[in-house]
């Protein structure tokens, strides 16, 4: 059984203000999304901004309310769940926010950050032991334990980062949802903490769903990934698979866009018209159909589902099978 069920799920938020509004409009941020993550593997979700991944993250950590589908952890649903029930269940998933500083109350001490989920749910049995679990944490991402007493902003961005990891692992979570967590820092340093997220997994076991804009990073760390566009997955595919040999339009442009270390590379780059179309009025048929440089008359009118093209790769394109590489 998988430790995460994620199945048709939608996240809408209503049109609440606007000179043009219109009555019952929503955002389909995220629109029948499904997926499967297994315990200790690493899912990589990538597409463009405003694509709907951090709102998927957000929903799966219940910061967010669904509007539809449902959410299971361990095969327990948790879509609906509120109060002590689902906070409970926050022991077995965490997250790791994108801006290392602003996800870190600087109002706190590290002492306290990363003591206060021991705090709520109890994990520590009296102040020594609750002093001698923080320190391990830290050392655990790589910081001095003396520097429990400081605050984030004597830290740079990645050692905030690393306070975020431990405040994450606090807990002992068997999932970790990655929003974006290297994509504010240093290039040297992402790779630090890439290696540190690696390392974790591979001590503790842990799952992550790893969301992303870069295709390396995500290629790096992932052995399956997922490529959203719209609020929809349009690709899914071990994550060698779906570099090689993408079986959607949208994913060949992404991977074009991947910067190339080759100066002899014969790769092109797909440039896609236009702009990422509103997710109030989404087009009819394929969401991607207005910028793909292959759509037909079929695109424009039927969604194509999400199927199996190869072997464990699924792509939701009705080109794919026979579509020729563009990059």
């Amino acid at each position: 059984m998988a430790l995460l069920e994620v199945d048709q799920l939608q996240v809408h938020f209503p049109v609440k203000a606007g000179l043009f509004r219109r009555d019952h409009e929503t955002v389909k941020a995220v629109d029948g999304v499904t997926f499967s993550l297994a315990a200790g593997e690493t899912l990589g979700l990538v597409g463009e901004s405003g694509c709907g991944k951090t709102t998927l993250g957000r929903a799966i950590m219940r910061l967010s309310d669904p509007t539809a589908g449902a959410i299971r952890l361990d095969g327990e649903d948790i879509t609906r769940m509120t109060g002590n029930a689902l906070r409970s269940r926050r022991r077995k998933f965490q997250m790791i926010f994108q801006d290392p500083f602003g996800s870190l109350n600087p109002r706190m001490t590290v002492e306290q950050i990363v003591g206060e989920a021991l705090d709520i749910h109890p994990l520590a049995a009296g102040k020594a032991a609750r002093q001698q679990r923080i320190a391990e944490l830290l050392q655990a991402v790589g910081l001095d334990a003396a520097y429990a007493r400081r605050y984030p902003h004597e830290f740079s961005g990645g050692q905030r980062q690393r306070i975020g990891i431990a405040r994450a692992l606090a807990v002992e979570p068997e999932l970790i949802i990655c929003d974006e967590p290297v994509s504010a820092l240093d290039v040297s340093v992402q790779a630090q903490i890439i290696n540190l997220l690696r390392d974790l997994q591979q001590q503790r076991g842990i799952a992550y769903l790893f969301i992303a804009h870069d295709l390396a990073v995500v290629e790096h760390i992932s052995r399956r990934v997922m490529v959203m566009y719209l609020g929809k997955i349009v690709e899914l595919a071990e994550a060698k698979s779906l570099i090689r040999e993408p079986q959607h339009p949208y994913t060949q442009a992404l991977i074009s866009a991947v910067p190339e270390v080759d100066p002899d590379s014969k790769r092109q780059r797909i440039v896609l018209p236009g702009d990422v179309p509103s997710p109030i009025h989404p087009p009819s048929g394929c969401p991607f159909h207005p910028r793909c440089p292959v759509a037909v008359d079929r695109c424009r009118t039927e969604p194509p589902p999400l199927r199996e093209i190869a072997p464990a790769h699924f792509a939701a394109c009705h080109l794919a099978g026979n579509l020729q590489s563009q990059i």
